[in-house]
């Protein structure tokens, strides 16, 4: 197709807000409506597409029933395929055919209604049987936002009559179709975002590289398409994936995105071939192969623009390549003189004729699908090692400190099959740094069998050669391998080793991050926070159990003041009656817990029983500047905010720590070393994940921890907060539909992570009530006033028992079910008397037959079940440690070896986990020391994965006191 009519088919594309669609549909959202050309090969029926073109103006006048024919006739085939993936039910292995025909039946239903004068879409929908899941490939999707935007949408596209791949706005025809909030299959077709079709499977491919069934993967695609967030699929799509942790989704969304991408830049470098002329057969099937970014730059290198060309172009522009392909077709009808000419340059000599068909048959045999399949295999079975030594001149150009960091790498050498991620991330920083040379090694006898194979397989001339073509040919395949597949093949085992070393680093970093904001809150308590300092003092923030901040002070414990400081301490502490004292854990810690330690052990502050912990205070600082600190704590010092900060994180850490960026709070591995654009992406999903799943109070919360919900943003809090303080409390869920920019889909992904307490509610109806009927005299307030507006705005709105659970709008009437069926109230939810009557059911028919007579799923039961049982304010934290309070210090020199101790996981790594055992130095576990053995049953599914805040049982195994180093053994997880 040519690319005039396709830039006319883009012109309704803005009407799609960006910020609606997926982030691996934005990066490659201008892909999207080049796909007529993957469909041409198999339908001639696309032809006639070019024949309205230019007569786009004319058609916008027929503005009201172009566009649903179109579907009919251009996508039939895969809106049938899209229909037999509906996420609004299950979809389970594909064996279970019956299910799937009972999901196809009601959105056929459904098109049908808006299409009544297609008449092409019954036939060809009879047609067509609904294909296995690997055809739902990425349609591009947005999320449904309102009805008026809806037919706003169709209306811009109804001038492309014959264009449906430029369809996407129809989905949004059914978005008040579905209140409860279950996702709808849209009049969309599902495919990949691309221009051309690609000479793979998307859902295979990505099924091969996660290791997740293929029925499993076409669902995730889908679901990520309809815009839906890790966290709403992990909890309330869970049938669909086959329960699946958020973890592993985040996997899937990584890959696809890469897959996405490659697939984005093959069909830029087609369309810029096709515009210079360069675009041969040969060629666009090679492009079309390319599965990664190293494939794509091994084919399309030598076409980019500024390139020299390789040897073989060159040899093309000279007319050999006739003779190459002879070679391997009909060796009998080749002459090689033939092609000489005297005073030619490159054919003066029949060296230099053999030697440029010994180019162009290198090239082909580089750029072969079969070819390189092969060789891969082969080096899946050989021993391939990573090596790695010192640069030659290092001492002269590098500091010798930094050499010494890498002495584990200066002759290293390892299979790539057993080499650790860690290990990876150390020998690139070292080559980065110039310190290391690294170089892959792969054995002798790959490249003789491979060339075995050519010349008698693959390659091999169909007729008889003469011994002189069999050199040439043999000659070609040596040359093919040294200098254009053996490279290749280095950049694809260094760029997998990396791109899987930087991935289980950020995975790593994701894991430390979601143990430390999961870390059980301290309610109930006065704290006293302290930034610890020398010579600019020790900065003290005493908060409330509400978390104000009631005092703050500077004392100057080190530097021969401690006394005087001491009595002031003590005053604070019997003035606010504060028990506990929360120490970050930055510079002069110890010796500040060396003079709190002291004085407890002394019993100075009696009659408070005073205790103490560290906190991790990384990334204090930085908040201390920024500006959601100024907007919180407007008129305090920087540095006092500090240990607002550190008291916080004790308090409430996900409240606390959700106000810095994730990558500041340094609990992960080499972050500067991998791809930060993962590393946020992920860090953020990661943050998304906790709050959601903690979920929050709607009424109280703050706009910070509102703005990292599920299907939230920054803009959207905001909108939520100024409702909140215009019209009063939300009484129910319902109730944030009426706010700005909250559209249904919004809705959908936020609605079941957020909370609303009954009790306030009840009291602030109470309140409002006694209002209404209070003396004249207080209704002519001005305070009093703005009350009554707000009541009046919440009137008509009643509380919804089932909003303070985590059971999700959709499944209302499921649970009102439920609820009927167990003999149960409202009234009555997270009551013991609830759960006796649930445990009464289950003992009597089980998950399993309660499913069968609600026709719901086993997960969705699950989900009502734990929402009517939980107790009120229940909080899935309570479940993780709390920090370590403490009324002593230990010193290094008191350890010895053997001494068993208890500690508190610090930090975890690819190759050990840091723990802290109250010495002033973390001990390390080495990684082969954790054994499945010592764990409990709830750590065997991470696979022997350690996180921040868990306490542990080790035993000292070695100290070197001038490093301070300490070696420890794991006895097992408390």
């Amino acid at each position: 197709m040519t690319a005039p009519p396709r830039r006319a088919r883009t012109a309704p594309k803005p009407s799609i807000a960006e910020d609606e669609l997926p982030s691996f549909l934005i990066s490659s959202s201008e892909s999207e409506e080049k796909e007529e050309d993957e469909w041409q090969p198999q339908k001639k029926a696309v032809k006639k597409a070019t024949v309205p073109k230019p007569k786009v103006p004319r058609v916008r006048k027929n503005a009201t029933t172009q566009k649903k024919p179109t579907v009919a006739r251009k996508r039939t085939k895969k809106v049938a395929v899209k229909e037999e993936l509906d996420t609004s039910l299950p979809v389970m292995a594909p064996g279970m055919n019956e299910g799937e025909l009972q999901l196809q039946q009601p959105k056929e239903e459904k098109e049908k209604k808006p299409r009544p004068s297609s008449k092409k879409l019954p036939v060809k929908r009879s047609s067509v049987q609904p294909g296995p899941p690997a055809c739902n490939l990425d349609g591009a999707e947005g999320p449904s936002t309102s009805i008026a935007a809806a037919k706003q949408q169709v209306k811009l596209e109804e001038p492309e009559e014959d264009f449906t791949f430029d369809e996407p706005p129809l989905k949004k025809i059914k978005s008040a179709a579905c209140p409860q909030g279950t996702p709808i299959k849209f009049a969309a077709s599902a495919n990949l975002n691309e221009e051309h079709k690609m000479n793979w499977d998307i859902v295979k491919v990505l099924s091969q590289r996660t290791g997740i069934e293929e029925w499993v993967c076409a669902n995730i695609i889908r679901l990520f398409n309809d815009d839906n967030t890790i966290p709403f699929i992990a909890r309330y799509r869970k049938e669909l994936i086959n329960n699946l942790e958020a973890d592993a989704l985040r996997e899937v969304q990584q890959v696809l995105e890469e897959l996405h991408s490659v697939a984005k830049k093959v069909h830029g470098a087609i369309q810029k071939l096709k515009k210079e002329g360069k675009l041969s057969g040969n060629l666009l099937t090679a492009l079309l192969n390319c599965r990664t970014s190293e494939e794509l730059d091994h084919v399309y290198a030598p076409y980019k623009t500024g390139s020299k060309g390789t040897k073989a172009q060159r040899a093309r522009q000279l007319g050999l390549e006739p003779a190459a392909n002879l070679l391997i077709e009909n060796p009998r009808e080749l002459n090689l003189l033939s092609y000489v000419k005297e005073g030619a340059e490159g054919l003066s000599t029949i060296e230099e004729v053999k030697s440029g068909v010994q180019h162009i048959l290198a090239d082909m045999i580089a750029k072969d699908r079969e070819t390189l399949d092969f060789i891969r295999d082969l080096c899946q079975r050989q021993y391939i090692c990573l090596q790695s030594a010192l640069a030659k001149g290092t001492s002269q150009k590098a500091n010798e400190k930094d050499v010494n960091k890498f002495h584990l790498y200066k002759n290293f050498s390892c299979n790539v099959k057993n080499i650790h991620h860690h290990q990876i991330l150390a020998i690139n920083r070292g080559e980065n740094l110039k310190i290391l040379t690294v170089k892959v090694n792969i054995p002798d006898r790959t490249k003789n069998e491979f060339s075995r194979w050519c010349v008698n397989e693959r390659w091999r001339p169909k007729a008889f050669a003469k011994p002189e073509l069999m050199q040439l040919l043999r000659d070609s395949v040596e040359d093919s391998y040294k200098r254009l597949i053996y490279p290749l093949l280095c950049r694809e085992i260094r760029s997998k080793l990396t791109s899987d070393a930087e991935k289980e680093s950020v995975m790593m970093f994701g894991r430390n991050l979601r143990q430390l904001l999961l870390t059980s809150p301290v309610r109930g308590r006065t704290l006293m926070g302290v930034d610890p300092g020398y010579k600019h003092g020790c900065k003290l923030a005493i908060i409330s159990p509400t978390s104000q901040i009631l005092h703050t002070d500077v004392v100057y414990l080190h530097s021969g003041r401690g006394f005087h400081e001491a009595q002031k301490i003590r005053k604070l502490m019997l003035d606010f009656n504060c028990g506990t004292v929360v120490i970050g854990n930055g510079t002069a810690c110890r010796e500040t817990e060396a003079y709190f330690a002291d004085l407890i052990m002394k019993k100075y502050f009696e009659p408070l029983d005073v205790t103490y912990c560290i906190t991790n205070e990384a990334g204090a600082s930085i908040y201390s500047v920024s500006p959601e600190a100024c907007k919180e704590m407007p008129d305090l010092d920087p540095n006092l905010r500090s240990a607002v900060s550190i008291a916080r994180r004790v308090q409430d850490p996900l409240a606390e720590l959700v106000k810095i960026e994730p990558k500041h709070i340094g609990v992960g591995m080499y972050q500067h070393d991998v791809s930060q654009t993962l590393l946020k992406a992920t860090l953020d999903s990661v943050v998304e994940e906790c709050v959601s799943f903690v979920g929050v109070d709607i009424n109280i919360c703050s706009e910070i921890l509102l703005r990292h919900i599920a299907g939230l943003n920054a803009n959207r809090a905001k909108n939520i907060i100024e409702w909140r303080e215009k019209n009063g409390p939300f009484i129910n869920r319902e109730q944030l539909k009426a706010v700005k920019g909250l559209g249904p889909k919004s809705y959908q992904q936020c609605a079941g992570f957020i909370r609303i307490n009954q009790e306030y509610i009840r009291t602030f109806l109470s309140q409002t009530s006694e209002l209404a009927a209070g003396n004249p005299k207080e209704a002519t307030n001005e305070k009093q006033g703005k009350k009554k507006i707000k009541a009046a705005a919440n009137v008509t709105w009643q509380p919804d028992p089932l909003d303070q659970t985590c059971i999700h709008p959709e499944s209302y009437n499921m649970a009102m079910r439920f609820l009927t069926f167990i003999g149960g109230s409202p009234s009555e939810i997270g009551k013991p008397e609830m759960q006796q009557k649930v445990n009464v059911l289950l003992e009597r028919e089980g998950m399993e037959g309660i499913s069968k007579r609600l026709t719901t799923t086993g997960q969705t039961l699950q989900i009502i079940i734990d929402g009517l049982t939980q107790p009120e304010g229940f909080d899935i934290r309570k479940d993780f440690d709390k920090p370590d309070f403490k009324r002593s210090i230990v010193c290094l020199e008191d350890l010895s070896v053997g001494t068993i101790l208890t500690g508190r996981v610090e930090n975890a790594t690819l190759f050990g986990v840091f723990v802290d055992i109250g010495v002033g130095k973390a001990g390390l576990i080495p990684m082969h020391r954790i054994t499945e053995d010592k764990l409990p049953k709830a750590k065997k599914r991470r696979s022997l994965a350690l996180g921040p805040g868990e306490k542990v049982e080790v035993r000292v195994c070695d100290i070197n006191i001038p490093q301070s180093r300490i070696s420890l053994d794991l006895i097992r997880v408390l």
